[in-house]
C-alpha cells in the first residue's frame, strides 16, 4: 500500500487522485461566491489579489475574469505547473510555501475552501497570518475562509464512499486530538493508497488570538458564501475579514 511519505498536505495535494476526487467541487458556488467576496471589499477594477493555496488556479482564472490582477501561490509544484497555463499579462501563479511573505504588496489576499490550519508546527499558523498581514497594502484586507468546527461537528458523516472516475473512495471522517482527521483509501490499478487529511480544529476564538498576537484587527466575521452573519450554532463556514 502506498502511504504518504512527507507533510500530508504535501504529497496528497500532489497527486492526481485529490484532484479526481474533489472534481465535482461546487465550482459555481465558489465564483458566486468570490463575486460577492470582491464586491463587498469594493475592490476596483484591476486590484491586485494574491490566492494563497491555488491549487490548480481555477479560482485564480475566475478572479482573473473579474478583472482583477491575480497571482496564485500554491506549495504544490505539479499543481503550479499546470495552472501556468492560463497565465496571462493579469494572471501569475508561483510555487509558494504561504507561511513565508512573498515578495509583493496586495490590495487583497484570499486564503480560500479551507486551505489553512494542515501544519504539525502551531507556530506555523501564527507565521502564515503574520506573512498575510505582511504583504497587504494600505487600506488592503486579508480573507481567511475557514470551516465553522462547531457547525461540522454537529454535521459530520463519519463513514462515506464516492465513485469518481471508477476509482472507489473510501471516507472516514473523525475528531481526534485537536484536529479533524479524514481517512481516504482506495486502489487504482491493482495498488492501494491511504492519505489522511488534517487540519486543525480551530475555532473563532483560536483566530483571535492569532490576530492579536499578529496585531490584526478583525473587520467582518461571516458565515456562508452568501456572506450572511456569523452564527456558531449554523454557520457553515467561518469566514474572516481582517486589516
Amino acid at each position: 500500500m502506498e502511504k504518504e511519505t512527507k507533510q500530508w498536505y504535501a504529497s496528497w495535494f500532489d497527486t492526481p487522485f485529490y484532484h479526481i476526487l474533489y472534481k465535482e467541487r461546487g465550482y459555481d458556488e465558489a465564483g458566486q461566491f468570490m463575486k460577492r467576496l470582491t464586491q463587498f471589499l469594493k475592490l476596483p477594477n484591476g486590484a491586485e489579489i494574491l490566492d494563497l493555496a491555488c491549487g490548480k488556479g481555477r479560482h485564480s482564472k475566475y478572479l482573473n475574469s473579474l478583472g482583477f490582477d491575480v497571482t496564485g501561490v500554491d506549495l504544490s509544484a505539479s499543481s503550479i505547473a499546470y495552472a501556468q497555463q492560463y497565465k496571462n499579462d493579469t494572471l501569475h501563479f508561483a510555487v509558494h510555501d504561504m507561511c513565508l511573505p512573498y515578495p509583493k504588496q496586495f490590495d487583497a489576499i484570499f486564503n480560500l475552501f479551507t486551505s489553512f490550519g494542515y501544519f504539525e508546527d502551531e507556530q506555523d499558523n501564527l507565521r502564515t497570518i503574520k506573512a498575510i498581514t505582511s504583504q497587504i497594502k494600505s487600506n488592503g484586507y486579508g480573507v481567511i475562509d475557514f470551516l465553522n468546527m462547531e457547525y461540522t461537528h454537529a454535521h459530520l458523516i463519519p463513514e462515506e464512499t464516492k465513485v469518481v472516475d471508477g476509482i472507489e473512495f473510501h471516507l472516514k471522517r473523525y475528531f481526534k486530538e485537536g484536529y479533524l482527521l479524514k481517512d481516504i483509501n482506495f486502489s487504482h490499478e491493482g495498488r492501494d493508497y491511504a492519505y489522511t487529511e488534517k487540519v486543525k480544529a480551530l475555532h473563532l476564538q483560536d483566530f483571535k488570538a492569532y490576530f492579536e498576537a499578529a496585531g490584526v484587527l478583525v473587520r467582518h466575521t461571516i458565515g456562508d458564501y452568501n456572506l450572511e452573519p456569523f452564527n456558531v450554532k449554523t454557520s457553515p463556514r467561518l469566514i474572516l475579514i481582517f486589516s
